[in-house]
């Protein structure tokens, strides 16, 4: 294929981008030759959603009032007893990833619960959309103890059997405020990780002081199974903490341990900051979070609008910040998968967006001119076209 008239962020002029076998064989300046004319469209490299609960989500069921409530565990409870008359995953996961698709992301991390009520359920559910979606979009799969593990017996066996099973990670939740015995959660979530080889991706909701001991915590124990760049925490909200020294000594911490940080800057409440974060040498990353789902109504899939988003919580007006924030939401390495690139030799995961630049693409978030994965069509004009 040759994608012809299109531009790139930082290179002048018009070009054309040939594709072979998946990957970009070449980009030249535009010469007029037959292909699929962008006509001028900007091209952004394929966007990467780095937390995500295909499982969760009511996208594409007619509208439901949130039920919610305010801490996290009444929201736990909360979705224990209305999710059981849901419509299957298989339905609504396939919703979504068909509309995170449409929207450009070619990559994304998807927590799904395993819990004492309903088993492996979910999570069976959600290895069956990674086979549907194959060669459509990378999906890693957290087993995700949305339930808590210590107080809830036999859910870390039930954890073992799905990284048996294939899970690419073993998930964590609050394991202070929640689960009520940080040691002993946090043995077990390594524990399996060691026993498995597989990553880790926690969530923690904490915005006291107690949450930057556990991130140190966490780091501490990632050198010493030398599990460095394999270690997520999600949220992290106490890294928004006033106290500079605490939070110099935790992001220290985290940059040596390669303890990644993913964010969904939810409006309201501490965000971990960006800027001194990455100073630090801290990998942070982006990711949708909840998507219209029994924790909340918002959010869908877009990661141009997460992008913004971020932007908005840290302040970021100009272009090389909005920049920073887009590059959060397409950063595959920080899932340890290669980086989407658009370069020679790399694969074809391309999004083009009507824009004269990124800032203007974050700020204007215009419907997907096209999106490909490895050289594949899977979207026009705002429009999955898959095959899923």
């Amino acid at each position: 294929m040759l994608l012809t008239n299109a531009r790139i962020a930082g290179t002048a002029g018009l070009l054309d981008l040939a594709i072979t076998d998946g990957r970009i064989a070449a980009i030249t300046p535009a010469a007029g030759r037959p292909g699929r004319d962008l006509g001028g469209a900007l091209l952004l490299p394929g966007l990467v959603d780095g937390h995500v609960h295909l499982d969760k989500t009511l996208w594409g069921l007619p509208w439901r009032p949130n039920s919610g409530a305010a801490t996290v565990r009444e929201r736990v409870e909360n979705e224990r007893i209305h999710r059981a008359a849901l419509p299957p995953v298989s339905v609504r996961g396939a919703n979504l990833l068909r509309q995170m698709i449409a929207c450009g992301t070619t990559a994304l991390r998807t927590h799904t619960d395993i819990d004492d009520a309903h088993g492996l359920a979910n999570f069976h559910a959600t290895m069956e959309l990674v086979a549907r979606f194959r060669g459509q979009a990378d999906i890693q799969v957290v087993a995700f103890p949305q339930s808590g593990i210590v107080t809830r017996p036999g859910v870390a066996d039930l954890l073992a059997q799905a990284l048996r099973e294939g899970a690419d990670l073993v998930g964590g939740l609050d394991p202070t405020s929640f689960d009520g015995d940080a040691r002993a959660h946090l043995d077990i979530v390594f524990g399996l990780a060691q026993r498995f080889d597989r990553g880790i991706d926690i969530h923690l909701h904490d915005r006291d002081p107690g949450g930057n001991a556990q991130l140190r915590d966490i780091a501490a124990r990632t050198i010493a199974i030398g599990m460095q760049h394999r270690v997520t925490v999600s949220h992290a909200f106490s890294l928004g903490t006033t106290d500079a020294d605490d939070f110099a000594a935790t992001a220290d911490a985290l940059a040596a341990a390669g303890v990644h940080i993913l964010t969904s800057s939810p409006s309201a409440g501490p965000v971990p900051p960006v800027h001194a974060l990455r100073a630090r040498g801290v990998v942070i990353h982006a990711g949708s979070d909840n998507v219209r789902d029994l924790w909340s109504p918002f959010g869908n899939g877009d990661m141009l609008e997460r992008a913004l988003l971020i932007a908005l919580r840290q302040g970021f007006r100009s272009d090389a910040d909005i920049a920073v924030a887009l590059a959060l939401c397409s950063d595959a390495t920080a899932l340890g998968l290669p980086a989407h690139r658009l370069a020679v030799g790399a694969a074809a995961d391309i999004v083009a967006v009507d824009a004269e630049t990124q800032s203007e693409a974050v700020a204007t978030r215009p419907a997907r001119k096209l999106v490909m994965k490895a050289g594949v069509v899977l979207a026009e004009e705002g429009r999955y076209c898959g095959s899923a």
